[in-house]
């Protein structure tokens, strides 16, 4: 597969993963069809377009291309539907969120890829700080986007391993690209993400948290 088509595989499936997260954040937090749009759309192209800018590209290739606003709009749409139509608002919320956890995860995956492989364009082959640093961009942009406008703490900032799963995925995606081939290597990169993300939610994997000792945690409590 040319990289040109791999690149739009990966794009195509981050746009529709995100946009479902972005959706039902929106249904949650209440909001109308518009929304939702909104929160699906940013979700899908917001981290995609602070990437382009980054490398320069202007405008960002989702302004010159419609193909990711209709697939945006079209899932926020289809969701909201599926919610008020079909026993989708019956389920209990952890259901709900366990939905948009594996949206959210393969958003992760697909535009760390996407992310890695405009760094490597970019960037040349012996670059790893371009692409990996295009990669978390990518991935976790339009994410931190769909949450501030949704008034909620930037997942980014306190879930379990987030981020360090597109790191780990990018570096290992620059390491191994001239060993298995850009294509191979793209599909290794996007499992492992989400294998690293999916255990972090399993089993509460997070990254250091800096805390005060007990006996001042005790003192604080005793106040």
């Amino acid at each position: 597969m040319a990289v040109e088509d791999l690149w739009r595989l990966f794009d195509i499936i981050g746009t529709l993963a995100f946009a479902v997260s972005g959706a039902l954040v929106g249904i949650s937090r209440r909001m109308d069809i518009f929304g939702i749009s909104v929160l699906a759309l940013a979700t899908a192209v917001g981290g995609g377009m602070v990437r382009d800018v980054l490398v320069g590209i202007t405008p960002p290739m989702t302004l010159r291309d419609t193909t990711n606003f209709l697939l945006s709009a079209g899932t926020a749409l289809v969701i909201s539907l599926l919610y008020q139509w079909t026993a989708l608002h019956h389920m209990r919320r952890q259901r709900l969120l366990t939905i948009f956890n594996v949206s959210d995860t393969i958003g992760l995956a697909a535009f760390t890829i996407t992310g890695a492989l405009t760094g490597v364009r970019f960037g040349g082959n012996d670059s790893y700080v371009l692409p990996i640093l295009l990669a978390a961009t990518t991935a976790v942009g339009g994410g931190m986007i769909r949450d501030v406008l949704a008034q909620r703490m930037p997942v980014v900032l306190y879930a379990e391993v987030y981020a360090a799963a597109s790191l780990v995925g990018a570096f290992v995606f620059c390491t191994l690209r001239f060993t298995l081939g850009v294509e191979a290597d793209s599909w290794l990169a996007f499992v492992l993400v989400l294998m690293i993300r999916f255990a972090a939610i399993r089993w509460n994997w997070s990254l250091y948290h800096p805390r005060p000792p007990k006996r001042h945690r005790d003192e604080d409590v005793k106040e």
